[in-house]
């Protein structure tokens, strides 16, 4: 019988596909779920469906990659759940711009036919990064892999909501809310970023109630708000204003009587130290007018524009108005100076504009003892940061948190799962429309028109990728809690506080042993790279022009044939390598084995042409022997082991270095 002729020609592009797949089908990538190894698991952060990976999604599965990699030659079971999130503002916004640029609305279309734009956009997009992920090699179990919309998933979500209304941590209230005019929803504080952006202060005279030429003077960025203002307030210790509380000033353009009042939320040294309180447009005021009982007057409409307070302002922008407001607090005295002002102004986390406080009806999750359990978890060591620092963002933001908004003005995502009667206004909270209103028995009932808020499903990522909310599930049982998280540190509060509270409150576990925060990837501008940004490098691009080529390969690679690697157990118990031609017996048991694991890697089809032998002693007077025989290699080139050079040499380190780059520049120079 003739011997399979060996490929001398290599083509990297060929053999990467065909090594990947190979190792797929042979199932290399999945866990044995041998019950005496020990289970290792990592769950695969799930990046939206908004578009292409960058190189900061390379960054974090090349970090996973390489820990479960370890993990898996180190014997342990190992399991890396892939998947990816149907981010719910983040893709509705992306298949609305996809559907304006076609002349369509997603008004026009309807509910049910966007929702199918959306599924066509996730299935294109999910596809192509489940081709870059394969391209960068991720050895994740490809069989497990998620969506948060798909029917197990979905499932769990409609279960958390349930079971924490039925708790009373979920409730419907109507509160001050971020809000988004250009995405047209509410968002979470998570999702609120702050920009720097030139402004101005204006100081405005509010008359002393009952005087002639007693005043106090507020100072405020957004003098547009005034005509809703229902308060003054004053710190409490200031002594230039303790004989103003109580008494009343008249609020200028309006000639409306409001009260000074006294409230610790006040900056002595803001501006003059009196602010005025517009509860409806405000967080602070807001809380302000809570406590104080104070009137809340909206003063835009529901679009964002001038209200009819003032009839002469309805309908107008805000900048518009701001502008003929500060032109009337000039005509009527009322103005005591502008300056330039530099301050933060919130803007969406997705869409970068400007976030307005809104008075909304919502749904939202009282998270005070999620939250404490969460941070005492960490405190307690049972789930650690790395590196530590990270705690202090993660505990500064579970320490001072509020209420949870988890609805959203969306069509894409879980829809609430709260259903209402018609005739006598019933909440009904179920998986499925209840067929009768649990309270007066009607049947004509209609669910809610909103979302949940993305990170809300994404929270569960730990477990109900693994089968919650059956704790029997095999997957559950075997890989829960998980080992590592590993994440960017921007995403601590949106999603690691999330994980944590959620985790607990569903399993009584925390979801992972340890957290692994890494750093971001930024542009030129030190901006950080993302899909919503649109300045990402799609890696595979990078790979195509630098890496899966032949040109690099030319330059740069090298093969790797490992005859067989062995270890014996030393005197002192530990594992140490153990070189098999140094025993004559065990060399004649291994032997056909050596040559037979050479032939098999060889047959992958990589060059044959040199072989540059790692030990120049017996590893390649043994490799020469081997070669002498079987021709494997037209030429054997020894150099010294690494662990040679660097633990009996270190000081002639650069001697070995150059002998190493002179044995490689002579092969790609000939």
């Amino acid at each position: 019988m003739s011997e399979k002729k060996l490929n001398d020609k290599f083509n990297p592009k060929d053999f990467e596909e065909r090594l990947y797949s190979e190792w797929e089908e042979k199932g290399y990538f999945k866990p044995s779920m041998d019950k005496n190894k020990e289970p290792y698991c990592i769950m695969m952060p799930p990046p939206n469906v908004t578009g292409k990976l960058h190189m900061g999604h390379a960054l974090d599965g090349t970090i996973q990659d390489v820990l479960i990699r370890f993990k898996r030659m180190q014997g342990y079971d190992v399991l890396w759940l892939p998947g990816s999130d149907h981010a719910a503002i983040s893709t509705e916004m992306k298949v609305v711009q996809k559907l304006a640029k076609e002349g369509k609305k997603k008004q026009d279309l309807g509910r049910e036919k966007f929702l199918k734009e959306a599924w066509d956009w996730t299935h294109e997009y999910g596809g192509i990064i489940q081709k870059q992920q394969r391209k960068l090699g991720c050895s994740c179990d490809w069989e497990r892999n998620r969506f948060t919309l798909d029917e197990g998933m979905s499932d769990a979500v409609l279960e958390q909501f349930i079971k924490l209304y039925e708790k009373g941590l979920i409730y419907k209230g109507k509160r001050m809310v971020n809000w988004c005019p250009s995405c047209n929803t509410s968002i979470s504080d998570a999702e609120v970023e702050y920009k720097e952006e030139p402004s101005h202060l204006w100081h405005i005279r509010y008359k002393i109630t009952g005087t002639d030429d007693k005043y106090v003077v507020v100072a405020t960025t957004r003098p547009e708000t005034m005509l809703g203002d229902t308060a003054v307030a004053v710190h409490p210790d200031d002594e230039r204003y303790k004989d103003l509380v109580g008494k009343t000033c008249i609020l200028p353009i309006m000639n409306k009587e409001i009260p000074i009042i006294a409230d610790d939320f006040v900056e002595k040294d803001f501006g003059t130290g009196c602010v005025k309180i517009t509860p409806a447009h405000d967080m602070n005021d807001y809380g302000a007018g809570l406590r104080h009982n104070l009137d809340i007057i909206e003063v835009f409409d529901e679009n964002f524009k001038m209200g009819n307070l003032v009839p002469e302002y309805k309908g107008m922008d805000l900048l518009e108005a701001r502008k003929l407001i500060v032109e009337k607090l000039k005509e009527i005295g009322a103005l005591v100076k502008e300056e330039e002002y530099t301050h933060n102004v919130a803007k969406c986390e997705r869409c970068k504009n400007t976030i307005e406080p809104k008075i909304s009806t919502q749904w939202f999750v009282s998270m005070k003892d999620l939250a404490k359990r969460a941070a005492d978890c960490v405190r307690n060591d049972e789930t650690r940061f790395i590196p530590k620092r990270y705690e202090k963002q993660y505990f500064h933001w579970l320490d001072n948190i509020q209420d949870w908004c988890i609805s959203r003005q969306l069509w894409w995502g879980h829809r609430i799962p709260a259903y209402y009667c018609d005739d006598c206004g019933e909440i009904n909270v179920a998986k499925t429309m209840p067929e009768k209103c649990k309270k007066c028995g009607s049947t004509h009932l209609h669910q809610d028109e909103d979302t949940l808020d993305t990170w809300f499903s994404s929270a569960l990522w730990p477990f109900s990728t693994l089968g919650w909310p059956n704790k029997e599930s095999e997957d559950y049982k075997r890989f829960y809690p998980t080992n590592v998280l590993v994440t960017g540190f921007d995403i601590i509060t949106f999603w690691v506080s999330r994980m944590m509270t959620q985790g607990l409150e569903f399993t009584d576990i925390p979801p992972f042993k340890d957290v692994l925060i890494h750093g971001l990837i930024r542009d030129e501008l030190g901006r950080k790279v993302s899909k919503s940004l649109g300045n990402g490098i799609d890696p595979v691009e990078v790979i195509e022009k630098y890496g899966g080529c032949e040109k690099f390969y030319s330059d740069f690679y090298m093969n790797f044939v490992c005859p067989i690697g062995i270890v014996k157990t030393n005197s002192k118990g530990k594992n140490v390598n153990c070189n098999y031609y140094d025993n004559k017996k065990l060399q004649e048991t291994l032997y056909s084995l050596i040559i037979n694991s050479i032939k098999s890697q060889i047959n992958f089809g990589i060059d044959t042409s040199v072989c540059y032998c790692i030990g120049s002693g017996k590893n390649y007077d043994f490799m020469t022997k081997i070669n002498n025989k079987y021709h494997f290699f037209k030429k054997i080139i020894p150099l010294e082991h690494p662990r040679f050079i660097m633990q009996y040499n270190s000081k002639h380190k650069d001697e070995f270095l150059k002998k190493y780059l002179e044995a490689l520049n002579a092969d790609l120079n000939k």
